[in-house]
């Protein structure tokens, strides 16, 4: 039966979506930088600080109710919503500031619900991508949504940093204010496919009862078990080594400069801007069977890198080191993300429209709670190794390479979808 031309998703509800999302995440990493600097300028306090961006990130284990709340909503008004909060919240902080009454607690308060907010709002987007874009482009699609993201985290501290400087905090906070609404009236526009769903009970309960059916439904779909599995490790071994050791790396075993420091983290960070713009490109060659050639060639990069940090290396001067290390560092960063979006992009093509949102949103928290605890243990191992970085810099490569030989194994009989 042929497709009605009003089944067919329109890629100018797809391209509001976007431009949307770039004035949301860019105002809302434009905040959150500069609350951070003005933290770090007023109380002085590292650990203080580190604290507030901690309990500030444990709302993001809500995004599985985020996930299940898209699966019954119109995602279109819930992206609208959110918005809208979101820039009536900030106007609160405006509010605060101009009667004198801004404080520590009320900057915490706020990093609280925006990110409470920001949980329940990204899978609405996530689920929203498939239903606004045509299979044979939702690799594509997937990759220049993970693209603002990335943009968006490189160029705020650009951004955040002039503009904090030069005008200050409360001009920081209007322009995040005024991001969050005209995000929101941009989304108005936009038009979802929905199809409204009944309703057994009172809210709560219904959609209590939704988000333990999608953890049934993960923990039944054998492929998508398998890959969550495969995410969760990524994200506990590699992620957090980037997010962690690369930094300490660059400052404190390389003793790069400020220029050099930035230089370097901008690459790697652009690396997987570039990762998630060519995966529209690079999805038709690739094959779940395969995927684990990825890893392979990343735990050789991994060795790349750990003989940059090798002392003979390190005697040599700074630039081969430092060249030889983003040699291998900039093609893991990349090929990260296209793993990623991948891996999502297959779980997005199989699974039906009414679990999309809260299988994509268990995914995600699953995965993320992983990051965090890969951190502290990277913390720990660098702070132990500082002299000898090149040792466990080594072993993630051992380990990635025992990842890659688990998805070969994982994946191997999986049917392309």
């Amino acid at each position: 039966m042929p497709e009605r031309k009003s089944d067919i998703p329109s890629p100018h509800n797809f391209k509001l979506m976007v431009f949307g999302q770039i004035i949301s995440i860019l105002g809302s990493a434009l905040l959150r930088f500069a609350l951070s600097l003005y933290v770090l300028d007023t109380t002085g306090s590292e650990s203080l600080f580190a604290t507030m961006y901690a309990i500030s990130n444990i709302p993001l284990l809500l995004a599985p109710l985020g996930g299940a709340v898209a699966d019954r909503f119109n995602r279109r008004n819930l992206m609208v919503l959110f918005d809208f909060t979101s820039s009536a919240i900030v106007l609160c902080l405006i509010i605060l500031m101009n009667v004198g009454k801004i404080s520590i607690p009320a900057i915490g308060v706020t990093m609280v619900l925006l990110s409470i907010i920001s949980a329940l709002y990204t899978p609405a987007v996530t689920a929203s991508i498939p239903l606004l874009v045509e299979k044979h482009r939702l690799e594509g699609a997937n990759g220049l949504v993970q693209a603002v993201q990335s943009l968006s985290a490189v160029a705020a501290p650009v951004l955040g940093g002039i503009l904090y400087g030069i005008m200050g905090l409360s001009v920081v906070i209007m322009i995040s204010c005024i991001s969050f609404f005209l995000s929101a009236v941009m989304e108005i526009f936009i038009k979802i496919p929905f199809e409204k769903r009944q309703w057994n009970g009172r809210i709560v309960p219904t959609i209590t009862k939704d988000l333990k059916d999608g953890f049934i439904y993960v923990m039944k779909q054998k492929f998508i078990r398998k890959v969550s599995i495969i995410a969760v490790l990524l994200n506990l071994v590699l992620i957090p080594y980037f997010l962690v050791g690369a930094p300490i790396v660059l400052r404190v075993t390389l003793q790069s400069g400020d220029t050099l420091y930035g230089i370097g983290m901008g690459v790697i960070n652009a690396a997987t801007i570039i990762g998630a713009l060519s995966i529209g490109l690079l999805a038709p060659k690739m094959k779940l069977k395969t995927l684990h050639r990825w890893l392979f060639a990343s735990a050789l990069f991994l060795m790349l890198m750990a003989v940059s940090l090798m002392p003979f290396m390190l005697g040599m001067g700074y630039c081969p080191s430092f060249i030889l290390f983003m040699l291998g560092a900039v093609p893991i960063a990349a090929s990260m993300t296209i793993i990623s979006i991948f891996i999502i992009t297959k779980v997005q093509k199989i699974t039906p429209n009414e679990n999309l949102g809260k299988v994509m949103a268990i995914i995600t928290a699953v995965a993320q709670c992983a990051a965090p605890l890969g951190q502290i243990l990277y913390g720990i191992v660098f702070e132990s190794w500082g002299a000898q970085i090149f040792i466990p810099t080594f072993f993630v490569g051992i380990a990635i390479l025992l990842l890659g030989g688990l998805t070969q194994r994982m994946l191997k009989c999986e049917e392309e979808l």
